[in-house]
Parts: structure tokens; C-alpha cells; sequence
């Protein structure tokens, strides 16, 4: 059994080793994060028959990005969202590709673009923590996961054409 002063020295060095971890990432110093501990957000344009519509998305390109995706993510904008591009990750071309909600607490349109750079299905206010496949029906070159219901907001529809810098 650990005895009461030891248990008090435990408790302290872990509070200041957390202390300083949290001053090495500026969490009590406000200084902003530095380009390696945050990621650029990619403007990504999508034009549809009303116009013109930016969001800035962050970029999952790697296998393990695209895997983790936004899941438990709770922080989301409406102008934000995640682009998997290419996709897949690894290569190899457009391919069909099944994306699901598991542990993602937010709805989310996903939206399947061919190729070309237009959307080829949009699956709209996709189910929170569901394991369901949601299939793109046909090869993809990227998908874009946006805030539930911002595609119908925006009017946005299969078809439209989706940029972003590559």
C-alpha cells in the first residue's frame, strides 16, 4: 500500500509533468500553433447551378487519415469538412469505394466525386455511429465529407463539379 505522502509526491510530479506538456503546446501561453502541429486547412470549390461555394476542408491523405476520417469529431463548421484525395490513399486509380459513421457523432454529407471533378452521388445526413456501408455506386477519385445537410442548404447536386488545388 502506498503510503499518504508518497501518493501526494505521485500527485504533484504527474500535475506538473502535465503542466508542462500543456505549456509545450501553448494551451496556458496563447501562442498559436505552429505549422507543425496544425494542419492548412484546402479551400475546395464546389460550383453549382446557384453559384459558387468555398469551404475549407482539411486533407486526409495518407491510408490512416482517410481511416480515422472525422471521427469523434464534434468541432465541425458549416464552411468545413475533409476531402480524401486521392482516394484511395495508396494509389492505383478511381475505385468504388464504402465509407460509414462508426464513431463519427455528426451527420455528414458525403459527397463521391468521379475523376472528371463532378459529384457522382451525394449520400445526405449520412446516419451518426452507424456501421451501414455508404456505398459511392460507381469508381471515385475523392470524396468530400461535409456538415449534414449543407448540400441540400446550398443547393448542391450531383453533377456539380467539385476544385481544389492539387
Amino acid at each position: 500500500m502506498i503510503g499518504s505522502k508518497a501518493m501526494l509526491a505521485i500527485v504533484a510530479v504527474l500535475g506538473l509533468g502535465a503542466g508542462g506538456v500543456a505549456i509545450q503546446q501553448g494551451v496556458f501561453t496563447r501562442t498559436p500553433p505552429t505549422d507543425a502541429t496544425a494542419k492548412a486547412l484546402l479551400p475546395v470549390t464546389i460550383t453549382s447551378a446557384n453559384g459558387a461555394h468555398v469551404f475549407q476542408v482539411e486533407r486526409a491523405t495518407t491510408a490512416a487519415e482517410q481511416a480515422r476520417g472525422l471521427m469523434y469529431r464534434t468541432d465541425l463548421k458549416p464552411d468545413g469538412g475533409m476531402l480524401f484525395a486521392p482516394y484511395p490513399a495508396e494509389g492505383g486509380g478511381p475505385r468504388e469505394a464504402n465509407f460509414w459513421m462508426k464513431n463519427t457523432p455528426t451527420p455528414l454529407d458525403i459527397l463521391f466525386i468521379r475523376a472528371d471533378g463532378t459529384i457522382a452521388i451525394i449520400a445526405e445526413n449520412t446516419v451518426p455511429f452507424s456501421e451501414t456501408p455508404v456505398p459511392s455506386r460507381e469508381p471515385v477519385a475523392a470524396v468530400l465529407e461535409l456538415v449534414g445537410g449543407r448540400a441540400a442548404d446550398l443547393g448542391i447536386a450531383e453533377g456539380d463539379r467539385v476544385t481544389w488545388a492539387k
